[in-house]
């Protein structure tokens, strides 16, 4: 391994359970509850070696705080593609970029019998009274928060069917609803929006039934790992990277189903109320993995996004390039972009302005207080490129502009030979402003060999504290916070 962030793409197997973190620094007294992080933390099995970042097995890890004191826990989703690797030494599914190698009668079967992984790296999230582990295919893994214990599939009482969802589903905290879409591949290709009451399963005869909201017939497609909500409409971010759902059958990796077509991003604008097409707006071609925020002002909609020029972030997203075992420079070059919608235009092109100079991936924003609202702070992590070629500093920008016309400076936070994962805020108990809380952080410490818990102040972006844990833990994904232990 060449890179020095290597480490943060190597496998970790032991599943610990560590009742007091040494921490250097002082945690905040008022902070208590649990933090859960999702992401994959095995990479090989047996011989084979996994082929992208996308591909390695879930592993949870939990933060506790209480008292001032930190506790931290992992352990594997126990997922049907995990259990049997376990069982028998090998990988029976096809994950985004490993094929499992069957034979050429399996792959026959392959299309009367479809397995679809269920290994759940990618989010974090709550439905009903389960917690439960996400990523793009419909199939979320529940699990108890206290033990990170693995509870199954989580089954919809519906019949809302598709192949293809996001791990990255919206909550409105007004209607009490959460907001996502699954993509069904049949006579016709559907965008199928749903939303999701609240509930509880533990009352009595309490379904959890997903209520379509739109279904959106298009001819192809696209590849949308997130979407973006405002208070009254859903938006889709159409990218020109789009799926052949006959390769998936026929037992291609997911990642072989993707072809990247020059024609241009498609925004497609659908009424939440009463689930029409409100426009279709064009704009030049370019790719994402996350919308930031949306919102609505005077008559457009406003859609901030982490843009790539293109999908081949995801080449570089492969093992052998993130630790340099092959000879192929790794480029991250993305951009905070804001792209504005005339509501009036049902069809108008559309056009965006960079805010700030900064990349940004793996965003999160005060989101209970400013998601579908107009906001100022926006937190992520980012690159500097004078001192590495892999995300290597949290950043917060203010998307206000000054009285100047330009971007405020961004605040850093980094250190010499550390990675951080994604920021996620917590407000303080009295806050009274949009930015009042901390940030909690993974970060890997690639000269030390570990990873630690970072602790920022989210006003000053400085450091509070830090909690060390005593071995490494793989680059994850996302993850929540809950207020409780």
């Amino acid at each position: 391994m060449n890179n020095k962030f290597s480490l943060g793409f190597s496998s970790l197997d032991k599943e610990v359970v560590i009742d007091e973190l040494p921490i250097k620094g002082v945690v905040p007294s008022w902070l208590s509850g649990t933090l859960v992080r999702n992401g994959p933390a095995k990479f090989e099995v047996g011989e084979k070696k996994m082929n992208h970042w996308f591909d390695g097995f879930a592993m949870l890890h939990k933060f506790s705080f209480k008292n001032g004191k930190v506790s931290y826990a992992n352990k594997f989703l126990e997922s049907k593609a995990y259990k049997y690797t376990k069982e028998h030494g090998k990988i029976n599914y096809s994950e985004f970029a490993t094929d499992p190698c069957r034979s050429i009668f399996k792959r026959f079967t392959q299309v009367f019998f479809p397995k679809i992984t269920d290994n759940t790296n990618v989010n974090i999230s709550r439905i009903a009274d389960e917690f439960v582990a996400f990523t793009e295919t419909p199939l979320p893994i529940k699990f108890d928060l206290k033990t990170l214990k693995s509870l199954g599939v989580f089954n919809y009482d519906d019949k809302l069917k598709g192949m293809l969802t996001t791990a990255h589903p919206h909550y409105d905290f007004e209607k009490k609803e959460g907001i996502n879409y699954i993509t069904n591949f049949s006579a016709k290709i559907t965008y199928n929006v749903y939303s999701l009451p609240d509930s509880t399963k533990s009352q009595l005869n309490a379904t959890v039934k997903r209520n379509l909201i739109s279904s959106v017939s298009v001819r192809e497609a696209a590849y949308m790992h997130s979407f973006g909500m405002t208070k009254n409409y859903i938006i889709l971010a159409e990218f020109p990277l789009f799926m052949n759902p006959f390769k998936l059958l026929f037992g291609e990796v997911f990642v072989k189903s993707l072809k990247w077509k020059d024609k241009g991003t498609n925004f497609i604008i659908i009424d939440r109320k009463t689930g029409k097409v409100k426009g279709q707006h064009r704009t030049e071609s370019f790719f994402a993995f996350h919308h930031i925020n949306a919102f609505e002002q005077d008559d457009q909609i406003v859609i901030d996004i982490a843009a790539y020029k293109d999908s081949s972030i995801i080449d570089y997203l492969y093992l052998d390039v993130l630790r340099g075992e092959i000879n192929k420079n790794l480029i991250i070059d993305n951009e905070f972009r804001r792209y504005t919608i005339l509501l009036a235009d049902t069809d108008s092109l559309v056009s965006y302005k960079l805010i700030g100079n900064n990349s940004i991936e793996l965003p999160r924003i005060n989101y209970a207080l400013k998601n579908t609202k107009d906001y100022q702070f926006v937190y992520g992590i980012s690159l500097n490129k004078d001192n590495g070629i892999f995300f290597n500093q949290l950043i917060k920008i203010n998307v206000k502009e000054n009285k100047e016309g330009t971007s405020l400076m961004p605040q850093i936070w980094e250190e010499d030979d550390c990675y951080p994962g994604e920021p996620v805020f917590i407000k303080s108990p009295e806050a009274k402003n949009e930015d009042d809380g901390i940030i909690l952080s993974v970060v890997l410490n690639s000269k030390k060999q570990n990873s630690f818990l970072l602790i920022l102040d989210a006003i000053s972006f400085q450091e509070i504290a830090r909690a060390e844990v005593p071995h490494h833990i793989p680059f994850g994904f996302h993850g929540q916070f809950y207020n409780f232990v």
